[in-house]
Protein backbone atom coordinates (compact mmCIF):
# COMPACT_ATOMS: atom_id res chain seq x y z
CA UNK A 1 0.00 0.00 0.00
CA UNK A 2 1.45 3.10 -0.93
CA UNK A 3 0.18 6.66 0.44
CA UNK A 4 -1.17 7.72 -2.76
CA UNK A 5 -4.02 4.69 -2.08
CA UNK A 6 -4.14 5.65 1.44
CA UNK A 7 -4.96 9.30 0.66
CA UNK A 8 -7.48 8.81 -1.79
CA UNK A 9 -9.21 5.86 0.25
CA UNK A 10 -9.59 9.19 2.88
CA UNK A 11 -10.66 11.70 0.72
CA UNK A 12 -12.31 9.72 -2.15
CA UNK A 13 -14.36 6.65 -1.27
CA UNK A 14 -15.72 6.19 -4.35
CA UNK A 15 -12.69 6.53 -6.90
CA UNK A 16 -10.47 4.71 -4.21
CA UNK A 17 -13.00 2.03 -4.54
CA UNK A 18 -13.38 2.29 -8.18
CA UNK A 19 -9.54 1.61 -8.51
CA UNK A 20 -9.39 -1.15 -6.07
CA UNK A 21 -11.98 -2.50 -8.35
CA UNK A 22 -9.58 -2.02 -11.53
CA UNK A 23 -6.76 -3.30 -9.78
CA UNK A 24 -8.59 -6.44 -8.85
CA UNK A 25 -10.44 -7.02 -12.63
CA UNK A 26 -6.69 -6.71 -13.88
CA UNK A 27 -5.33 -9.11 -11.34
CA UNK A 28 -3.12 -6.29 -10.17
CA UNK A 29 -3.21 -7.97 -6.65
CA UNK A 30 0.46 -6.74 -5.40
CA UNK A 31 -0.92 -3.12 -5.77
CA UNK A 32 -4.53 -3.19 -3.96
CA UNK A 33 -4.68 -1.93 -0.37
CA UNK A 34 -5.72 -4.61 1.61
CA UNK A 35 -5.62 -3.09 4.87
CA UNK A 36 -8.37 -0.50 3.70
CA UNK A 37 -10.27 -3.06 1.68
CA UNK A 38 -10.61 -5.72 4.13
CA UNK A 39 -11.77 -2.94 6.67
CA UNK A 40 -14.12 -2.00 3.97
CA UNK A 41 -15.87 -5.72 3.41
CA UNK A 42 -16.14 -5.62 7.32
CA UNK A 43 -17.96 -2.51 7.17
CA UNK A 44 -20.24 -3.59 4.30
CA UNK A 45 -20.90 -6.50 5.90
CA UNK A 46 -21.97 -5.11 9.55
CA UNK A 47 -23.84 -2.66 7.42
CA UNK A 48 -26.34 -5.16 5.82
CA UNK A 49 -26.45 -7.13 8.84
CA UNK A 50 -27.58 -3.89 10.86
CA UNK A 51 -30.39 -3.16 7.76
CA UNK A 52 -31.72 -6.54 8.00
CA UNK A 53 -32.15 -6.34 11.41
CA UNK A 54 -33.38 -3.01 11.25
CA UNK A 55 -36.47 -4.60 8.51
CA UNK A 56 -37.41 -7.55 10.55
CA UNK A 57 -37.75 -5.20 13.42
CA UNK A 58 -40.21 -2.91 11.23
CA UNK A 59 -41.80 -6.49 10.04
CA UNK A 60 -42.81 -7.60 13.55
CA UNK A 61 -43.91 -3.95 14.73
CA UNK A 62 -46.33 -4.20 11.62
CA UNK A 63 -47.18 -8.02 12.59
CA UNK A 64 -48.11 -7.09 16.36
CA UNK A 65 -49.97 -3.91 15.09
CA UNK A 66 -52.39 -6.24 12.88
Amino acid sequence: MNRMETHLYETDFYGWLMQQSHLLKTGEFKQLDIANLVEALQSLGKQQRQERRNCLGVLLGHFLTW
